[in-house]
Parts: structure tokens; C-alpha cells; sequence
């Protein structure tokens, strides 16, 4: 069976996690997680970068960032993971659903505004598949009204808009690490605060609360419990594991890139004689070859689909239920206007394998490919 995802070591990991055991810091914030830091801050231009122990625990933080209140609405897409809007319900707010656009499938930039409120405070964007949203009209609309810009780049490290990193746009950016996305510790995430006033109290949140790094860094003689906070660092074994991908981070970009391209180069005759719509990234985005993607006509034609690769022992699995639809999502949430792109891509989007060693297998990934479509 070749399955939808194989996570990829770089045969380094072990032996750094020995390395971190020899330091004899196994806990959070040792050498691992700052050198990790340094790569991250070097690579995205951030003022500061804290990995966490999740994407979840990255967002989880942006809305404590916010000092968002009860009753306080997030606009943010409905095509996303459950954490987009978890975050932000866990401190009384509401997600707002607006729908996303039928190219990149982003969130629709154009439908922002009609969404605010009086009780609007943040824009969480999600860069779906790595390619970034529109965020020079997003960020427009937000510094009009007066709100914060979260960036859910949980796909998205090594991609760009327009030369810039994803999750260095808005005041806050937030990445994964998950064993499923291109670089990975298992678990993980780290936070990206791009705002410099964010910081200080960023570092505060993430231990558990405290001023705990001021201490380590000899700007205070004790720490103390300062504000609320959580337990939100992964342990060197984590970050030493990251360490090891972040090292080989070109080579593995550059290798799902092939991957991705030759998908791509498959796809453009079929798209042609209108069996399936393939991924589009716009001119002013770098994309990292996070996944690929196909649309196909219709929820049955996708059905059968992921059924015959499944016969032929390749995995291909659909993505995301629309939150606005979700019991969660009816009760914690509110939809701006109809989402009828929302529902139509959830219906018809197929994921294909993608992942470092899959290159000797494409030829069998795409004669089932074929024989699916009856191509």
C-alpha cells in the first residue's frame, strides 16, 4: 500500500536527540529550540519566532495576543482545520465564515469587509495548500478598520507573497511542524510575532504565564507568575528532531517540488478535456509544494476516484469538512452570506500522495491516476 503520507527523516534526527540528552536538557528552550529560533527569525525576517508544541498552540497564543473578549468576532474562511476556529472560540470569540475564492481557494478578499462589525477584531487568514492569500488588499481592509492580522501558515513555510515569507505579513504568523507538512518534529508549531510590541508578552504566554525567560537571561533576579498563560513549548527531543529537517530544509522543498511539478505536468492535458480543474498559483506567489490537489466535477466522480486508487493500493483522501457547517461551527460561529465555493470544493477536492521517496512510484500514482479517470 502506498500510503497518502510517509513522514521523512533526514538521518540526523537520532542523533541530535542523543545530542540534546547529552546536554542533559530534555525540557523546553534548550540549545535545539534556540538554534531552531535563529533559523526561523534568519529565514522570515519575524522580530521573534517561539516554537510550540503545536500550529493549535501557535493560534492559541495569537488570540491570547489579542486580548480577545466574549462576544468578540474573527473573520476567517470556513475551508479550514478545526484549530483556525478553536483558537479563538477557547476565548469567547466568534468565528465569522466568509467564502473562499474558486482560484487558490483562499479566503475571498472581497467578501472581507461586508463581513465586519462593530464587534470585529482580527482577520485570520489561512494560506491554503502554501500559496498565499491576498494579503496587500487584506491588510488594507484591516488597517482601515482597525484590526489584527493573523496568519494561519500552517502550510506555508518556504512559500512566499510577493518576496515575503507566509507568516511574516500580519502581526502574527503561525506554522506546523505536524508529521503530515513538509518539514517535521511529529507534533509542533512555532509562532511567528511580527509585531515587536507583541514579544515580551508573547514569551510570557508561552511560559505558562511568567516572565521564566527575563530569569534565564539574567533581566530579572526571580520569575513570577505575570499574566495569564499556558505550558506551550515542545521539549528538545522535538526541537532536536526539527533541528535535523531545518538542516536539509532546501533539499526536501526541492524534492517535493519535482514531485508536485510532475503531478502538474500530468494534470494539464486532462484539464484540458475538462476532467478535473488543477491547483492555480498566482505569479506574485512562491508555493512550497505542500500538497497537490485535484478538483474533480463532482462528489460521486471524487468518490470513485479515491476508491479505485484505494483498490490499487494508493492512498488519496478528500480535506476539509466546511466548519460553517459543522455541528461546532453552527454553535460557536456565524456565516457571512452564502459559502456556496465552500461546499463545492469540499465536495470535489482529492489530496494525491506527496512526500520525499514517492518520486519511484509516481508511475504507478499516475497509471491508477489514469485508470480512475478513465483517461
Amino acid at each position: 500500500m502506498l500510503k497518502f503520507n510517509k513522514p521523512y527523516m533526514t538521518g540526523r534526527e537520532l542523533w541530535l536527540i542523543s545530542q540534546a540528552h547529552a546536554n542533559g536538557h530534555l525540557s523546553g528552550d534548550g540549545a535545539f529550540t534556540k538554534r531552531c529560533h535563529a533559523w526561523l527569525e534568519e529565514r522570515t525576517g519575524c522580530a521573534k519566532a517561539l516554537l510550540t508544541h503545536s500550529c493549535t498552540a501557535a493560534l492559541e497564543m495569537s488570540a491570547l495576543l489579542l486580548d480577545l473578549e466574549p462576544g468578540d468576532e474573527v473573520i476567517m474562511p470556513s475551508f479550514t482545520f478545526v484549530s483556525t476556529a478553536n483558537a479563538f472560540v477557547l476565548r469567547g470569540a466568534v468565528p465569522v465564515f466568509v467564502d473562499i475564492r474558486p482560484d487558490t481557494l483562499n479566503i475571498d478578499e472581497s467578501l472581507i469587509e461586508a463581513a465586519i462589525t462593530p464587534r470585529t477584531r482580527a482577520i485570520c487568514v489561512v494560506h491554503y495548500a502554501g500559496v498565499g492569500c491576498e494579503m496587500d488588499a487584506i491588510l488594507a481592509i484591516a488597517g482601515k478598520h482597525g484590526l489584527a492580522v493573523v496568519e494561519d501558515a500552517a502550510q506555508g513555510i518556504f512559500s512566499t507573497y510577493r518576496g515575503k515569507p507566509l507568516g511574516s505579513i500580519g502581526a502574527l504568523g503561525a506554522l506546523s511542524f505536524h508529521e503530515t507538512k513538509n518539514v517535521i518534529s511529529g507534533e509542533g508549531g512555532a509562532l511567528l510575532v511580527n509585531d515587536p510590541a507583541l514579544a515580551e508578552r508573547a514569551e510570557i504566554i508561552r511560559e505558562k504565564g511568567t516572565n521564566r525567560s527575563k530569569f534565564f537571561r539574567g533581566q530579572v533576579d526571580k520569575y513570577t507568575w505575570v499574566e495569564v498563560g499556558s505550558s506551550y513549548l515542545p521539549s528538545e527531543i522535538l526541537a532536536a528532531f526539527l533541528a535535523a529537517q531545518l538542516d536539509e530544509a532546501e533539499d526536501i522543498t526541492r524534492r517535493r517540488l519535482a514531485i508536485w511539478d510532475r503531478y502538474h505536468a500530468w494534470a494539464a492535458p486532462l484539464e484540458a478535456r475538462g476532467l478535473l480543474r488543477r491547483p492555480i498559483v498566482p505569479a506574485h506567489c512562491t508555493h512550497n509544494a505542500h500538497m497537490y490537489y485535484l478538483l474533480l466535477p463532482s462528489l460521486e466522480q471524487r468518490t470513485a476516484f479515491i476508491d479505485v486508487l484505494k483498490q490499487r493500493g494508493i492512498g488519496a483522501v478528500f480535506h476539509y469538512i466546511p466548519l460553517h457547517s459543522s455541528p461546532a461551527g453552527q454553535r460557536y460561529g456565524r456565516s457571512s452570506g452564502e459559502l456556496p465555493v465552500t461546499d463545492s470544493t469540499s465536495d470535489r477536492l482529492v489530496r494525491l500522495p506527496l512526500w520525499v521517496g514517492l518520486e519511484e512510484h509516481m508511475d504507478e500514482v499516475l497509471d491508477a491516476c489514469n485508470a480512475a479517470l478513465g483517461a
